[in-house]
């Protein structure tokens, strides 16, 4: 596709719709399934992703912050919304005006969440995060049954879910905490309804876990990384391979390109950008290309990547800037200015992909999509 934008990404209706699928064969029909689409839908474009996610037939939509929250409700969509993050207390009352299910862990929050909810003859829906071994978010085994009946003391609060998340279900292939972690949830869950409280929705599962345990399914599933067709990891890739069902697969759905801004001639023995980093070693065709670390292509690609121009790979040349790049194009003829540049995704044959990218600069493909500038256009494919 041929965009007018000096750079674009491109979004994989068809890739994300069969990546929802795949997990929905995995849950079942009696399962919600809940879409992250925090973090601007892990860079792909929350607006986007959200309106293709609810036509395949996700459920719930999950969201970091009240303000990912409220640009969803203000694009007219009425699915139940779960904020996984923190809400500040002077912003719970749009949460509560909004029907946003809330994560608590708070005291101070159930306090003016309770106030709120009187003043205003309201209802709101909280799910409890509880601590099972990650130590981020959560309240401890001890302090469940006074959080408990601090809540159920104000009419206007309703415990609709309990949840935690895994520390290392990605990072290993030796799942013995996540187990670990589990059977402390499944605990958490006996001590709360021992009180009489009946749990609509106990959800823990993340991507990895519903692709490698079924044990952690309970009535629904947040997918986040796998709904975008990359894995969590290496060692969730491994470990589906060892599985007896067929092989799991997913499909990229996002592409990032820009296009060719000078095509320049350098001779040999000439230092390229920033630094001096990099001194050519004979007569060389440079493309300069307008995107840098501004737009979040790392700094640590500085002489080290690649892109891709009319399905061949010209090498970066020099330190990334904050708004440009050069690639070496000597050994690719006739390149031309405003020709495509595919920064991730493939072209001709050949492919640059998130983890590559992820793998050069020493990080996790979550953050090489996440980091992707906002304002860059996604453009639905």
């Amino acid at each position: 596709m041929e965009s007018k934008h000096t750079q674009w990404l491109e979004i994989n209706a068809k890739a994300l719709e069969h990546n929802i699928r795949q997990f929905q064969s995995l849950l079942g029909e009696e399962r919600r399934l809940l879409a992250m689409v925090k973090a601007n839908a892990y860079g792909h474009g929350m607006r986007e992703v959200s309106q293709i996610a609810l036509k395949s037939g996700v459920d719930w939509l999950g969201v970091n912050s009240i303000d990912e929250a409220l640009i969803l409700r203000n694009q007219g969509i009425q699915c139940p919304i779960l904020c996984v993050g923190y809400i500040p207390l002077h912003r719970l009352k749009d949460a509560v005006q909004n029907k946003i299910r809330m994560t608590v862990y708070n005291e101070d929050s159930i306090k003016e969440l309770a106030q709120i909810c009187r003043s205003q003859n309201i209802k709101a829906h909280l799910h409890i995060k509880v601590e099972t071994g990650t130590y981020r978010q959560g309240i401890h085994e001890q302090e469940v049954i006074p959080f408990i009946n601090h809540i159920r003391k104000h009419k206007g609060l309703v415990i609709e879910g309990v949840s935690s998340h895994f520390a290392n279900i990605e990072d290993t292939t030796d799942h013995s905490y996540a187990e670990n972690q589990l059977n402390r949830f499944q605990n958490f869950i006996r001590i709360i309804e021992k009180q009489g409280v009946q749990v609509p929705f106990k959800h823990m599962a993340c991507s990895a876990a519903v692709i490698l345990f079924p044990q952690t399914y309970f009535n629904m599933a947040r997918i986040g990384i796998g709904m975008y067709g990359l894995w969590p990891s290496n060692e969730v890739y491994v470990s589906s391979l060892l599985r007896e069902s067929p092989q799991f697969v997913l499909k990229p759905v996002l592409s990032w390109k820009t296009r060719v801004a000078q095509v320049k001639r350098v001779p040999k023995h000439e230092f390229i950008g920033y630094g001096c980093t990099y001194k050519t070693t004979r007569d060389t065709c440079l493309a300069v290309i307008p995107v840098g670390y501004y737009d979040g292509y790392s700094r640590g690609l500085s002489n080290a990547s690649y892109v891709l121009i009319k399905g061949k790979r010209a090498p970066v040349r020099g330190r990334v800037a904050m708004n440009f790049i050069m690639a070496d194009i000597t050994d690719i003829p006739s390149v031309q200015v405003e020709d495509p540049v595919t920064l991730i995704g493939k072209e001709k044959g050949d492919s640059f992909t998130v983890d590559q990218m992820a793998s050069l600069i020493g990080t996790i493909n979550y953050e090489v999509t996440a980091r992707i500038r906002p304002g860059i256009s996604r453009i639905v494919v």
